[in-house]
């Protein structure tokens, strides 16, 4: 599903990733954790392709058996929108939106027909838990129910994988332990691949594997 060598990143002259293999399978889900500044995050963002690592002759990156270094921005993407979803520690709706139409948005991006991509949010909002939720903009949405309308969205393109930056870091206790049990009932029902950065070890330690991240390397 994943098979990353050699990233490295630099930021002028701090070398935050020195050189990091990784590989995830179809189906797996993987923590990565370690302390601040290790260099999780920006693991996570050239993993999901939304930066390029500092050296990008030598290094390589393959998702889903397609070799992302290779393609145009344009093809990246295309790609990116299709194959690739994102939960992020603050869910990042559109507030003049409803969470239906917050759902479909990448499906739109993705030019899906306008009822195909509200027939599948509803789908997974329904799956979620939140069928009477469909009309409600973000302001009228708990914490716990606006990330799980960020986990929709997510999902709405059927991505080959979710990455997901903090997922439950800005969610009180009882609605990251629900997230967190999201997270496997959607592995088991779609055989969803999740890569989670996160400093919260029960979700860690509730993953397939645990990776620590230490001075820029997978230790």
């Amino acid at each position: 599903m994943i098979n990353a060598s050699n990233i490295r990143k630099s930021f002028g002259s701090l070398e935050v990733l020195k050189g990091v293999d990784l590989s995830v399978d179809s189906g797996e889900v993987v923590s990565i954790v370690g302390a601040s500044g290790a260099g999780k995050t920006t693991l996570l963002q050239i993993l999901g392709t939304l930066d390029l690592p500092s050296n990008t002759s030598d290094s390589a990156l393959h998702i889903n058996d397609i070799d992302v270094t290779q393609l145009s921005e344009k093809e990246l993407a295309r790609f990116r929108n299709a194959q690739i979803g994102f939960i992020f520690q603050f869910h990042q709706l559109l507030p003049e939106f409803t969470a239906l139409e917050n759902v479909c948005i990448p499906a739109f991006i993705k030019r899906t027909a306008k009822k195909e991509a509200e027939d599948r949010a509803r789908q997974l909002l329904d799956f979620l838990g939140l069928s009477e939720r469909y009309d409600h903009k973000q302001n009228a949405l708990s914490g716990g129910e606006q990330q799980r309308v960020a986990v929709a969205r997510s999902l709405i393109n059927n991505p080959a994988v979710i990455f997901a930056d903090e997922p439950s870091g800005n969610l009180d206790s009882e609605s990251a332990d629900n997230l967190h049990r999201l997270f496997f009932k959607l592995r088991e029902e779609f055989g969803q691949t999740f890569v989670l950065v996160t400093h919260n070890m029960e979700l860690a330690d509730m993953a397939d594997r645990k990776l620590t991240m230490i001075d820029g390397m997978i230790g």
